[in-house]
């Protein structure tokens, strides 16, 4: 059993070395990037141009050894070139479904805001249930499948705010941040030496990406603080100061976050700490502010910080 554990964490801290080679100098992101992964959920790394979102979402998906597809949202693009299209083919007199970009078990939607609520809302199927429907044909994708949106903040030029229906759907929505002094010095020597793309080494197969997903299912949460997350769940939906809570959907990704992040620091069971690092990125894109009905980063931060300090942590 313990030779079984043993391999299990080396995988971890395999996956965890790999793309810190690439993304220097954000352990806590890294962390919670792999979280999403091992929680089966789906990952939107929101934050300003030029911060290494991309990068981020390129070295996650490379350092696992699945099929992956990258798809530049645009204000031009149509849900069948997500998804894909079915094409007469007159050989055999009958039609032929190709396959879009979505079959694949990592999907990087880069700029996801970039493009029309109408596109956006074709991967509303697929991150909820894995599969698509495609003239009234059902598709299955593959496992594991995840899939990792960038996007700039709302307010930005040239953007559509994803619906409250499309977020939900998201188990995380993270920020990269911009890099310390020794972490951008770094960035800089790669330039010099004309070796800025870093390549990532595959360090995890399909199989072992869904035998890890499985053994954090198995981390162990008391009543206690099953109670605890309700408690911050319900919480965001009697708030005076908060329109719309947090869905049933986010207690459950907040649950299975929580074991990954228990199971990412090497323990079979949650503590209240899990939860604490959890409640922003796992709810701030789920609440909506009352008094405007728009989400406001600073408002959603201190009002999510003024519930976890108002809420009994179990002991």
């Amino acid at each position: 059993m313990r030779a079984v554990e043993s391999t299990t964490h080396e995988k971890v801290s395999t996956l965890l070395s790999a793309i810190g080679q690439t993304i220097k100098g954000k352990k806590e992101t890294i962390q919670l990037s792999i979280v999403a992964l091992l929680a089966e959920g789906h990952l939107l790394i929101e934050d300003v141009p030029g911060v290494g979102k991309t990068t981020l979402g390129h070295a996650l998906a490379r350092s696992l050894d699945c099929s992956f597809h990258r798809i530049q949202f645009t204000s031009d693009l149509l849900p069948s070139d997500v998804l894909g299209v079915a094409i007469f083919n007159p050989k055999v007199n009958e039609f032929e479904f190709k396959h879009g970009p979505i079959f694949a078990n990592v999907v990087l939607a880069d700029e996801i805001n970039r493009t029309t609520p109408k596109t956006q809302s074709a991967l509303l199927e697929a991150m909820n249930e894995n599969q698509v429907t495609i003239e009234n044909v059902t598709y299955p994708l593959p496992r594991p499948f995840m899939v990792l949106a960038t996007q700039n903040p709302a307010e930005h030029h040239g953007t559509y705010p994803l619906p409250e229906s499309q977020l939900d759907r998201f188990l995380m929505r993270i920020e990269v941040g911009y890099p310390d002094l020794a972490a951008e010095k770094e960035i800089l020597k790669r330039y010099t030496n004309g070796n800025h793309k870093h390549r990532v080494e595959p360090v995890l197969s399909p199989e072992d990406v869904l035998f890890l997903q499985d053994q954090s299912r198995k981390v162990r949460v008391t009543d206690a603080i099953v109670d605890y997350m309700l408690s911050l769940v319900h919480s965001t939906r009697n708030h005076p100061d908060i329109e719309l809570g947090v869905s049933p959907r986010g207690s459950v990704a907040l649950f299975r976050a929580a074991q990954a992040m228990a199971f990412l620091d090497s323990r079979s069971f949650v503590i209240p700490d899990d939860v604490k690092r959890l409640v922003h990125p796992v709810f701030a894109h789920r609440i909506v502010i009352a008094r405007s009905g728009t989400r406001n980063r600073t408002d959603t931060f201190t009002l999510l910080s003024e519930i976890l300090e108002q809420t009994k942590v179990p002991a």
